[in-house]
């Protein structure tokens, strides 16, 4: 097949990298090999130069001080390294955290696993947008909280939490709070210093930067938050992560960040226009309806319940030519319902009825056009062929 025939649908999943953040990384693969560690030749300085100026790349994005920015592997890791180097660190003043039902994986599994070591963990639920509730959050903050984590906007849904408004919860109570902002960076802005975020978790591969690379933010000041380093070796990173950096994949994460400083707003307007006559033209089919459809979205992301349709079986009536997904690709290999879904309540059928749609920089009209085409008629031939569409129709109580 060729591949100008192919659509790519799956911007939230991972992002094709820039071709001027490649240009930016390609040398530092071969002709400037250095280790930014090394300090005794000039390759390891150029290396070391080279990921100071990605530092201050990414914390002019954040408006933030460059000493408060640590490289990682990804916001995998980085969501690993905040919440248990956060418990290990302040354990002795409390042992609580809250999050909610919707966050990621990385999230989740990590409170999980805090669980075992003996932290309290307290799962808030969202409201039928995905949305935290606010008061529900202030009354779950005790005199043992200290940390408070929420996504800054979800992966599945795009939906945007109020982050002042937690943000003034969490000072007023004094605790931490962290976000994993992975999907947020490079769609809208995203100051943590501004809405009162200590720690922030994100990766360069969702912001047309390379894979296998991320970074977070620690407060360095009112409050200065410590962290307990989770991986041993070498003290890199002011002691918050060893392990030899990335020095190529940091250029392009720097070179992805400048770049958004400058088209950001160009490029979020533009593909919400896509996004938006997608949306409107896929609800016109009968019982579609949008998963999400609070006020407050991220411009890119339009997830769509088509009911009385398997997902899976819509989407292989058309995966040869478009890629889209029903949920977030860390959970892709499992069978059961999008945890997200669910969590705003979502039957078990319309999630498995969903998909997310998520756009980006390089999406065409075209594209839309023809998603549009494609999607209508995969809808239509299943339900062509499904006895349950039938007794629906013939109003027939099938719920």
């Amino acid at each position: 097949m060729n591949k100008k025939d192919l659509i790519y649908l799956d911007y939230n999943s991972t992002t094709p990298v820039d071709p001027e953040v490649l240009a930016k990384m390609l040398p530092y693969f071969h002709d400037i090999p250095g280790n930014a560690a090394s300090r005794s030749h000039p390759f390891g300085w150029i290396a070391e130069e080279a990921v100071d100026n990605g530092r201050k790349q990414l914390a002019q994005l954040l408006n933030v001080d460059p000493k408060e920015i640590v490289f990682t592997s990804g916001a995998t890791e980085g969501d690993n390294l905040i919440l248990k180097g956060i418990f290990e660190m302040y354990y002795r003043k409390g042992k609580h955290i809250i999050t909610l039902e919707t966050e990621h994986k990385a999230v989740l599994d990590a409170c999980q696993k805090i669980e075992k070591s003996g932290g309290e963990v307290t799962y808030l639920k969202v409201d039928q947008y995905g949305t935290v509730d606010l008061e529900e959050l202030e009354k779950s903050i005790t005199e043992k909280t200290i940390l408070v984590s929420i996504m800054w906007a979800n992966n599945e849904t795009g939906v945007i939490q109020p982050m002042k408004e937690i943000g003034e919860i969490c000072e007023r109570k004094g605790v931490l709070f962290m976000s994993d902002a992975t999907q947020a960076m490079g769609k809208i802005p995203v100051s943590p210093k501004e809405v009162g975020v200590h720690l922030l978790a994100f990766s360069a591969h969702k912001m047309y930067g390379p894979k296998g690379v991320g970074a977070i933010y620690v407060c360095g000041k009112n409050p200065r938050v410590k962290l307990t380093a989770q991986l041993d070796g070498g003290g890199h990173e002011k002691g918050m992560r060893s392990g030899t950096l990335n020095v190529p994949g940091i250029v392009g994460f720097g070179a992805a960040a400048s770049l958004l400083e400058h088209s950001m707003d160009e490029d979020s307007n533009r593909i919400k226009t896509l996004r938006d006559r997608l949306e409107s033209e896929l609800l016109k089919i009968e019982e579609s309806y949008l998963n999400g459809d609070g006020p407050h979205r991220l411009p890119n992301v339009s997830n769509l319940a088509f009911r009385f349709v398997e997902s899976e079986a819509l989407i292989a009536t058309f995966n040869q030519t478009i890629a889209v997904s029903t949920g977030s690709a860390c959970t892709s290999a499992s069978l059961d319902p999008s945890h997200v879904l669910i969590g705003m309540g979502r039957s078990e059928d319309m999630a498995h009825s969903s998909i997310r749609f998520s756009l980006g920089r390089y999406t065409t009209a075209e594209e839309i056009d023809r998603t549009i085409d494609l999607v209508q008629q995969g809808v239509e031939k299943l339900r062509q062929m499904s006895p349950i569409w039938e007794m629906f129709k013939d109003g027939i109580d099938v719920s």
